[in-house]
């Protein structure tokens, strides 16, 4: 299919379209009796399960925090505490609000504590073991009917459900970071999850305030899955000679906010790495190694300013050239640089598809929008397909490919390019 041109208004109208579309779920009757949702708990008080349960008391909705110290459950309820001040001076709501608010949030460092909430949220750190074990304990503590969700960003969700007795009561409920602020929240279904567990999940993501997106079990669900597409092949780029702040620019460029390394330092290098540590990325080692973890240590793969401003760091540069052996000057133009880490997202998107882990193309584009800042005159991965043509996303996937399988062209990009139609058409399976 060759590509198509789209005015502004025809790609607002389609955003618009794809965001009504998310909420319908087509094998779930809309008449599906709903669960009561009265009261929460979250495991947790850390930044994410402070921010969940922001969502909760925000919306009326009681919360109970569990963690394991009293110190960090202190800790966690300031920084609630703090961010509902800083709303309230900011003028988004009345100043009485605050202590309504915090009134709706309670702590404990007893599980048992959790028997009577209607919906439990976990929201520890992204450890299997861990997560096993504590669904292996919410199973036994909690009541009949309770809804028993996992905030995990990747892990397999079938896998923690299976120790319980109650899969069908199991669920995937991923918050994107800040979890007080960003919009979307994908909501993963596993294999036993119950109808009305989805229908009720999807009702209590509008009365959050979030646009909510059904997705399956696979690494990364939907978002995450295609992010780590982009980063393996920025990743690629960096070893071929482009540095960073190169492949950055392209991407902001092509509008987003933040490329993958601006996006890293923000975020933390150390996410997932301990002293020592020797993963698939060894200038993000080496860089934490050197105690250069991103903004919050002042130096990432950038350094900063007084002012956080990112400035191309010779540092970075050394280590990349030890590692890669490759020097700094040998970057692709911004185009390639483009190509190279968005035609894979696309590619992935079709993937999705094939494999069932998304009701329709369309949901893939309201994930990155709203989760990934996805610039929205490009419409998401899938529309943007359409916009620069199978053909055009086939040749550079047919490039990467050859010297990776994992990005090899999917079936569904080969018959695109070969017999037409369009990306946003492609239907699941």
């Amino acid at each position: 299919m060759p590509a198509i041109s789209m005015t502004p208004t025809e790609v607002s109208d389609y955003i618009a379209q794809a965001g009504r579309d998310a909420w319908v779920v087509p094998d779930v009757p809309a008449n599906t009796p709903r669960r009561k949702i009265e009261k929460v708990g979250v495991i947790g008080a850390g930044t994410m399960g402070g921010g969940i349960s922001m969502n909760f008391a925000s919306a009326g909705i009681p919360v109970l925090i569990l963690e394991q110290k009293p110190e960090a459950l202190d800790r966690g309820l300031e920084v609630v505490r703090v961010n509902y001040q800083r709303s309230a001076d900011n003028g988004r709501f009345p100043q009485s609000e605050v202590a309504e608010r915090m009134g709706r949030l309670a702590g404990t460092m007893e599980m048992a504590a959790l028997a009577d909430c209607d919906l439990v949220i976990e929201a520890v750190f992204e450890d299997m073991a861990l997560k096993k074990q504590i669904f292996t304990d919410l199973d036994r503590i909690l009541k009949p009917g309770a809804i028993l969700a996992t905030n995990t960003s990747a892990l397999d969700i079938d896998e923690i459900a299976s120790v319980t007795k109650r899969p069908q009561d199991v669920i995937g409920l991923h918050f994107f970071s800040p979890a007080n602020v960003m919009k979307l929240l994908e909501i993963v279904r596993a294999d036993h999850t119950a109808h009305d567990v989805i229908a009720t999940c999807m009702d209590l993501a509008r009365t959050i305030n979030k646009i909510a997106v059904l997705v399956g079990v696979c690494p990364g669900f939907v978002g995450n899955r295609i992010l780590f597409a982009r980063q393996a092949q920025a990743q690629k780029l960096v070893a071929q000679g482009a540095m960073p702040w190169d492949v950055d620019a392209a991407l902001n460029k092509f509008g987003f906010r933040m490329g993958p390394y601006q996006m890293s330092d923000l975020a933390g290098l150390d996410i997932g790495w301990k002293k020592g540590a020797k993963t698939a990325n060894p200038i993000r080692d080496a860089l934490c190694e050197l105690d250069r973890r991103g903004q919050k240590t002042g130096a990432g793969y950038y350094d900063y300013d007084e002012n956080r401003r990112p400035i191309p760091s010779d540092v970075t540069a050394k280590i990349i050239a030890e590692i890669t052996g490759v020097s700094a000057g040998n970057a692709p133009g911004p185009d390639e640089i483009i190509a190279d880490c968005i035609h894979p997202m696309i590619n992935e998107g079709l993937k999705i598809l094939e494999e069932k882990k998304a009701q329709r193309a369309s949901d893939i584009d309201i994930v990155w929008l709203n989760g990934y800042g996805w610039p929205a005159d490009k419409g998401g991965p899938m529309l943007y397909g359409d916009m620069v043509g199978a053909e055009a996303v086939l040749a550079t996937m047919e490039r990467l490919g050859a010297s990776d399988e994992r990005f090899a062209p999917s079936a569904t990009l080969k018959r695109l390019a070969k017999g037409g139609g369009r990306f946003i058409d492609v239907q699941p399976g």
